[in-house]
């Protein structure tokens, strides 16, 4: 069977889909990651407790539970899919402007429960997004569909990265917070100009859609193999999830300001990003998702690396734009590989609700162990804790020999359907 030409796969409405979804996806997030630790930091909270924060994102490892409730009912008018979006993207708006109304000093349990509120109605925008994107998409536009989406994803993370730190220095916090709610309304607007997908059959009970996703999972695969994909989800981003878990504070420790790490430090990512996603969803058309994972992998270890080599340069802003390009090209290759392997693994007819419970395992050295950086660092200092880092990233490389053997040959699953 000949490889379909890469162009005339991208410059597609399905990839134009993927491009919008996946910027209000990676939003909600980089928030939470980049933009909330900044303010803590810039208001003088102590590191420990920034650290801890990222207790806040267990929603992202929990989602799993709530999904078969999206993947069964529907909310009125919009659909099944639609519906949710757009409930969930509202909410999302009015949180994250809601937010910088508040004191870090003086209303710190606030802070928390509008924090965790976000990563709530974030993660169940995931849900349906993922699902939304996966029922689109036939299974040769997978990893040039996840790529673009993967690449969408990391350039909204220059929004409360870049642009809102830069604001910072200029505007009070609550008109920056705003600013960046408003990032919101091209997600808003797509929910309502796309069609909904026609699925077969969706599940006919609450039952079903709790208990088929997991039986049919693991029946497909057997228990022992089951396992393993499982273990190999958890782990494979883990290294690379922990090393970048305090990334603008361990810029602003090495003596950076708000508007040089705006400026240098994101922007210096936003073309290897680009470059690194599409030639991820490029050469898998012609690599194929396994060999990719390999590949991209191997360059997303080095790319750690690189933030221990820049520990020991300390301020350099040379230093510093290499070692943030390089990471986001091995960042954007491994992890559009990673989900493309996500999607490839979910079936069509439980799509919500497996997508879910993968990409919420994924999320666990997110939220658990990225609560323990801040401690890790205060004990080792920035440049041992990366070395950390890249150890802990060899255990998922490994895993490949079961999951994803290099030369496999995996079979095609059902097509999922595209929106009429």
């Amino acid at each position: 069977m000949s490889t379909p030409d890469w162009k005339q796969l991208l410059f597609t409405r399905r990839m134009a889909i993927c491009l919008v979804s996946g910027f209000s996806s990676g939003l909600p997030l980089y928030i939470l990651i980049n933009l909330v630790p900044a303010w803590l930091k810039s208001e003088h909270v102590d590191l420990k407790t920034i650290g801890f924060f990222a207790l806040i994102q267990f929603p992202y490892t929990w989602k799993f539970v709530w999904s078969p409730l999206m993947d069964r009912f529907s909310l009125p008018h919009l659909g099944r899919r639609r519906g949710w979006m757009l409930l969930t993207q509202c909410v999302l708006l009015a949180i994250i402007a809601g937010t910088g109304l508040f004191s870090p000093t003086l209303d710190i349990w606030t802070i928390v429960t509008f924090a965790g509120l976000l990563a709530f109605f974030s993660a169940s925008q995931d849900i349906v997004l993922d699902a939304y994107r996966r029922e689109i998409l036939s299974e040769v536009e997978l990893g040039l569909g996840n790529s673009v989406f993967v690449n969408a994803y990391r350039i909204a993370g220059l929004v409360p990265g870049a642009l809102s730190l830069i604001l910072a220095d200029h505007l009070a916090w609550s008109q920056v917070f705003l600013c960046t709610a408003l990032f919101m309304l091209p997600g808003v607007i797509l929910t309502l100009l796309v069609k909904e997908p026609h699925l077969s059959r969706p599940p006919a009970t609450l039952r079903e859609a709790v208990v088929e996703p997991f039986h049919e999972f693991m029946t497909r695969h057997g228990w022992q193999t089951a396992l393993l994909i499982l273990g190999f989800i958890f782990l494979y981003k883990l290294g690379d999830s922990m090393a970048t878990a305090l990334a603008t504070p361990f810029y602003l420790d090495l003596g950076f300001s708000k508007s040089q790490i705006g400026l240098i430090a994101k922007n210096a990512g936003l073309w290897p990003s680009v470059i690194g996603a599409l030639l991820g969803g490029i050469w898998m058309i012609k690599l194929g998702i396994n060999r990719a994972l390999w590949l991209f992998g191997l360059v997303q270890l080095g790319s750690i690396l690189g933030f221990a080599w820049l520990a020991g340069r300390g301020a350099d802003p040379l230093a510093l734009a290499a070692v943030i390009s390089f990471e986001a090209l091995g960042v954007g290759l491994g992890t559009a590989a990673f989900t493309a392997f996500i999607a490839r693994t979910t079936h069509p007819r439980y799509t919500a609700t497996q997508y879910a419970l993968f990409t919420s395992l994924a999320a666990v050295p997110r939220t658990v162990f990225n609560s323990m950086t801040g401690v890790l660092v205060s004990h080792l200092g920035w440049q041992m804790f990366f070395w950390v880092c890249a150890l802990l990233a060899i255990p998922g490389m490994l895993l490949l020999f079961k999951v994803a053997p290099w030369n496999a040959q995996v079979p095609q699953s059902t097509q999922p359907a595209k929106p009429a």
